[in-house]
């Protein structure tokens, strides 16, 4: 059975994984410390680049393993906020976005679709996370569904207990103000087993797999 992922999912000491206010310049607000270490070039895989595979570079590349479409917020997308004023904006990745699958953008404001040659669509819509979710199912065929942020969104799908796998990073920094990943999830550990491995870089993996998700 297809699962519902996240991966690479960085967050403070103090427990925020963005910054309050995103900007052109900025597109996660005042949060950049959480991905100074991170490598994206092996978003794709360990063999991306001529470079030691290390264990936060393995992790990483699980990323795509298995994906088949992305849900992610509007801030993910891009800084605008309300109606569409800029129709010609397609995402911070210019002509070459990462993803290579059907990506569902949550926003109360619908657009048109988008597409691009090497596969990344985007797709525009306004529906609780059930819906968002029964909608990348059908983008996605059998393949798993990654939720790909911000924490809003992540935290979102977790409440609704819709989450099988959530790969989580905490980077040793404290943000002191942000967008917190875990109001109102008290006990949400409960529904997950942990575990965890920290490596040379100080990073901490957690891999929380939801009891009976198997």
């Amino acid at each position: 059975m297809a699962r519902v992922r996240v991966h690479n999912f960085n967050v403070s000491l103090d427990g925020y994984s963005a910054g309050e206010t995103i900007t052109l310049d900025k597109p996660i607000g005042e949060a950049g410390a959480l991905f100074a270490r991170f490598d994206g070039r092996f978003i794709h895989g360990v063999d991306a680049v001529d470079a030691p595979i290390t264990l936060d570079r393995a992790l990483t590349s699980t990323w795509g393993q298995g994906i088949g479409a992305e849900i992610m917020g509007r801030g993910k997308f891009g800084p605008q906020t309300g109606e569409w004023a800029d129709e010609d904006w397609r995402g911070w990745w210019g002509d070459a976005p990462p993803f290579r699958t059907p990506v569902v953008v949550l926003t109360h404001h619908r657009r048109a679709p988008i597409s691009f040659e090497n596969g990344t669509s985007f797709h525009f819509l306004d529906a609780t996370p059930e819906d968002a979710l029964a909608c990348a199912q059908d983008l996605a065929g059998d393949r798993d569904i990654r939720i790909g942020g911000g924490p809003t969104t992540v935290r979102q799908f977790l409440a609704a207990d819709l989450i099988d796998f959530l790969h989580l990073v905490t980077v040793p920094v404290v943000l002191g103000a942000g967008v917190s990943m875990w109001d109102g999830l008290a006990g949400v550990e409960d529904r997950f087993t942990v575990e965890s491995a920290t490596s040379a870089s100080g990073l901490t993996h957690q891999f929380w797999n939801r009891i009976g998700a198997d």
